[in-house]
């Protein structure tokens, strides 16, 4: 199993970026996938994320400025971001928990416990 992400950038703020994340080796269906970011000093957090019943959600700061879709077909989930800001430089991450062995995923690997900013990430840079 295995996550990829791709997209990011350098950006001006009100500038736009669609992240990627490409799943192999397991299929979206029955599976949580979220959207994390980690700015340097700061906690890690979840910025969006599609349940198994895909109700999607989203964090207070980018509600109405991102959008996550997903494609079951090529088993990829996205994060359009539309109207940057500074405050939305970070380190992005995609993260994924699959139910049957309830197995956290990310673009490192697989785990028992969630670590969800542990992959390798797609970096987002926001300039004023």
């Amino acid at each position: 199993e295995q996550l990829v992400e791709s997209g990011g950038g350098s950006v001006q703020a009100a500038g736009s970026l669609r992240l990627a994340c490409t799943a192999s080796g397991f299929s979206f269906d029955d599976t949580f996938m979220g959207w994390y970011r980690q700015a340097p000093g700061d906690e890690c957090e979840l910025v969006s994320s599609i349940e198994r019943d895909r109700t999607i959600h989203y964090a207070d700061s980018v509600q109405g400025r991102f959008t996550l879709s997903h494609d079951n077909v090529q088993n990829a989930v996205y994060l359009q971001m539309n109207n940057l800001k500074p405050e939305d430089t970070a380190m992005y991450y995609c993260a994924a928990v699959i139910s049957v062995g309830k197995r956290y995923c990310n673009s490192r690997g697989c785990y028992t416990v969630a670590l969800s900013c542990g992959g390798v990430g797609t970096q987002v840079t926001v300039s004023a």
